[in-house]
């Protein structure tokens, strides 16, 4: 498993300067959730895990719906550098 695959999706000086933003924490949660999702095909019954996923996931879901109101543009380029749906509009 290559653990640092997924951040060189920012690059070093952003990530020292924008540690904060939207879209810095939303490549992070992914970064975790492919982690944790890796984690749970080998090990089914971690429940803890799994809720520890269910949470990440969520807040994943509620900083893109942000970032998507905020800034379309940067939000579909977040979505389309990760490689993640888009989520669902109700």
């Amino acid at each position: 498993m290559v653990k640092n695959s997924f951040i060189s999706v920012i690059s070093q000086e952003e990530k020292k300067e924008n540690s904060g933003s939207v879209e810095f924490q939303v490549v992070s949660f992914t970064n975790k959730i492919r982690r944790l999702t890796l984690h749970l095909e080998l090990h089914r019954k971690d429940y803890l895990s799994q809720r520890g996923l269910r949470k990440i996931l969520g807040k994943r879901q509620r900083l893109l719906s942000y970032l998507s109101k905020k800034n379309k543009v940067h939000y579909k380029e977040l979505i389309s550098r990760l490689d993640i749906r888009e989520s669902k509009t109700r």
